[in-house]
């Protein structure tokens, strides 16, 4: 059998490893989401790696017999790839990499989380990006707008451009998914209900300066009208359609202010179909948008994986 790389990535809120061979080819994808009791919206550092441990060898149960044929390990080590950038759950990948590593004296490496979503959204959709591009990173932990340049043979230089000064998107959508008595997280039940709605007749106040986004305002706003038991497809469609115009809103000035042409949608929150339909039409055409597979825009390890590959 050919050389195949193992990707591992333990985040906030899934366990997941993949192996791909040095072709690019997927062999491998597996994932296993993290239990969060009902009615909270999240969980603590210390829950999140307590279950990625048990996680973890049930996982790896579905990789055996390959070992032999591993000749690369990599993880994701931190959020972002920034000093100073660290979070407790992925120290789980970290350990059990390196272990796997020094057992089967194979290359080790290490790359943040935010460069695996940016590498499996690009491989997800076989694009090939200008060495510079925009990238938006909409996740439950995360709304960022990022100048992403391609660092040849070891990830990428990120600049963090704009994004959210107070809760992210995600989190926008998980805290109102919950108060309305959905799981968490939210955010496939509220894009449904957003679908649904017949009419946008509740307009919420979007806070937007250059590529800055404030959702706290408009999550007050929301309570409100849950508290007057407001119609839950309009109270959807209002939050989508209130986030959909600030991030169309802030990735039009980023793009101002770079000069770049290209837009990649990266993270959970962006496997929406209201967010995608509505940066797809309202995004100028003299710009190009790209959404990473819907599979692969949640958190996974297959773009981990990827990246040992250069």
């Amino acid at each position: 059998m050919e050389n195949l790389i193992l990707g591992i990535d333990t985040s906030n809120y899934t366990t997941s490893i993949a192996i791909v061979n040095e072709q690019a080819n997927l062999i491998l994808d597996h994932r296993k989401i993290l239990v969060v009791k009902e009615g909270k919206r999240g969980l603590r550092q210390s829950d999140a790696l307590f279950q990625h441990i048990n996680n973890i060898p049930i996982l790896f149960e579905k990789i055996s017999g390959l070992g032999s044929y591993i000749k690369a390990v990599a993880v994701s080590n931190r959020p972002r790839p920034i000093e100073g950038s660290y979070m407790p759950v992925f120290k789980v990948a970290q350990s059990i990499g390196r272990t796997i590593a020094n057992t089967l004296n194979c290359s080790y490496k290490e790359f943040s989380h935010q460069e695996g979503h940016i590498e499996a959204a690009k491989w997800s959709i076989n694009q090939k990006l200008e060495h510079e591009f925009i990238a938006v990173h909409i996740s439950g932990g995360t709304t960022e707008i990022l100048h992403v340049k391609n660092n040849g043979k070891l990830g990428y230089n990120i600049n963090i451009l704009g994004g959210t000064s107070d809760i992210s998107a995600g989190q926008f959508i998980d805290r109102i998914g919950v108060k309305l008595g959905y799981p968490f997280p939210a955010g496939k039940k509220m894009d449904a209900l957003a679908l649904k709605a017949l009419s946008d007749e509740i307009k919420l106040s979007a806070s937007i300066k250059d590529t800055h986004i404030s959702f706290s305002g408009p999550e007050t706003a929301v309570y409100k009208l849950i508290e007057k038991n407001t119609n839950q497809e309009l109270l959807a469609k209002a939050v989508f359609e209130c986030i959909s115009y600030s991030l169309k809103e802030a990735i039009l000035n980023a793009l101002k202010i770079t000069g770049l042409k290209q837009i990649l949608m990266i993270g959970g929150v962006a496997s929406s179909s209201y967010i995608r339909n509505y940066l797809t039409l309202n995004i100028q055409k003299e710009y190009e948008i790209y959404f990473g597979d819907s599979k692969y825009c949640t958190d996974n390890a297959v773009g981990t994986a990827l990246l040992a590959i250069k």
